[in-house]
């Protein structure tokens, strides 16, 4: 019974997920799109389910601990989906609840696969939808209800620790865990600001900028436009793009303490900083040299132009894109995906493996070779900060869960009918959060064709991924529920 106690922070959860689901009534009132009702009644319905559970779990309210944290994390992101599906499924009658849930958990898994065609005809409250949950799936449900809502009270540090991206999960910004999710959405919703205020200066429209905003702070690459950046044929927009989106594959504990302390300098004391802006014009420049020397393109300016834009969107896990890329030459398409399971730093809104563990993972084997040439030396792994044996195989297991979680994933989407090159990008889009792979779920297409037993595989993959598997390997293990 006392698993019960997880029904209280749930339902709040649930509670305020609702609230955000009437935001789209107001796009859908001011653009007269017709759907203010669906977001209404959907929204008041999640609601009072969030209250009914608040009401009951009050009587079993007490302090959460770690292991309740990953179950409520699991509750979370494995339900809200199922409501966040709702008003999408009322608003396109055709919509299954397959591709409903499955473009829900996208959604809020911050990847930006989608089942959806015609978005350019879709109602605008419908894409203001999408884009709100990639938006609030960004940093975490679960640290935006620690911020705003008083609900968790004691033992919200332990649901604050488990839903945080990255492998240090307990470096505190300030003592109290409230504190410093106030002060990271602060950060996230400001830049999410500047973001659509710069869109619209470069000429988006005040509704395209908000969407487009939404998703490149939360990397999460859903657009309004079929033709996603190429609708627009704008550099100056691909430029705000290409910047915002360098920022948030950033980690935000960072952006803070430039914040706090006013020092730009406090980024290149960063490791895991400086090999982020490394990685990232390795890429763009491997990718513009080898289409220069294939000569896709007529001019090295339209190279330059889609190899920076492209590059940058899906090293960073975001999706966005502003030419077919998956009808470049193959290796540079499959660089830069496969780039994007380790570039996004930790504490980003990214996906994949987070770089911080990559890097840690390489001194890691660094100092195992250097081992074998001197036996009785001693090497201690520092990566800035000294390392712990428990984070050391900690992060050489998410690793290697990682990888095979990947492999197994894409085996079976081969065994259901799927061909190796979209088997293997769907799984590695899929668990990174990339979203859009390579042959038939290539940017110029969708995940729509796909079988539902592929859907849904992709979509728990999505969920997996943003949980870094962890959560859900540690939930999974029968010796979590002996006591």
């Amino acid at each position: 019974m006392h698993w019960l106690r997880v029904l209280y922070p749930f339902g709040s959860i649930v509670a305020g997920f609702g609230v955000f689901m009437l935001l789209p009534a107001l796009i859908a009132i001011i653009m007269q799109d017709q759907m203010a009702l669906i977001y209404v009644f959907c929204g008041l319905a999640v609601i009072i389910f969030g209250a009914l559970l608040v009401f009951i779990g009050r009587f079993f309210r007490t302090e959460l601990q770690t292991r309740h944290g990953f179950i409520l994390v699991c509750l979370i992101w494995m339900l809200l989906p199922c409501f966040a599906a709702l008003p999408l499924m009322f608003a396109l009658p055709d919509l299954s609840f397959t591709k409903g849930y499955f473009e829900a958990a996208s959604g809020l898994t911050a990847s930006g696969a989608t089942v959806l065609v015609g978005l350019d005809t879709l109602p605008p409250s419908v894409n203001f939808w999408r884009s709100e949950m990639s938006w609030l799936g960004g940093m975490g449900l679960i640290v935006l209800a620690t911020a705003i809502l008083p609900l968790l009270g004691v033992g919200g540090s332990a649901v604050f620790q488990t839903e945080l991206p990255g492998p240090i999960k307990d470096n505190k910004i300030t003592p109290q865990v409230k504190e410093t999710a106030k002060l990271l959405w602060v950060i996230y919703a400001s830049l999410t600001l500047l973001c659509a205020i710069a869109y619209f200066l470069a000429g988006m429209t005040w509704l395209d900028a908000i969407i487009h905003s939404f998703t490149t702070l939360g990397l999460g690459g859903f657009s309004s436009h079929d033709a996603s950046y190429g609708y627009f044929d704008s550099v100056a927009i691909e430029i705000v793009a290409i910047f915002f989106m360098i920022i948030a594959g950033m980690n935000f504990v960072t952006h803070f303490s430039v914040w706090r302390n006013k020092n730009p300098r406090l980024y290149f004391n960063s490791i895991e900083w400086r090999t982020y802006i490394v990685l990232l014009l390795f890429a763009i420049v491997t990718v513009f040299g080898y289409l220069h020397l294939q000569e896709t393109y007529p001019n090295p300016w339209q190279t330059l132009r889609y190899s920076v834009f492209n590059t940058v969107s899906i090293v960073t896990t975001t999706g966005y894109s502003n030419t077919d890329y998956n009808a470049w030459p193959l290796f540079a398409p499959l660089l830069i995906l496969i780039m994007a399971n380790f570039t996004s730093c930790s504490g980003s809104t990214g996906g994949g493996v987070k770089l911080i563990r990559a890097l840690i993972a390489l001194k890691q084997a660094q100092a195992e070779r250097l081992k074998l040439v001197h036996p009785a030396a001693y090497y201690v792994n520092k990566i800035g900060f000294s390392l712990s044996q428990k984070i050391l195989v900690s992060i050489l297991f998410f690793i290697l869960a990682y990888i095979t979680f990947a492999f197994i994933l894409m085996l079976f989407l081969i065994a259901t009918g799927m061909d190796f090159l979209t088997a293997f990008s769907a799984a590695v889009a899929s668990i990174s959060n990339t979203g859009p792979g390579l042959g038939e779920v290539g940017p110029a297409s969708t995940y729509a064709h796909l079988a539902d037993i592929q859907i849904w595989a992709c979509a728990f993959a999505m969920l997996f991924g943003r949980l870094e598997l962890m959560s859900f390997i540690v939930v999974l293990h029968r010796g979590f529920w002996r006591h």
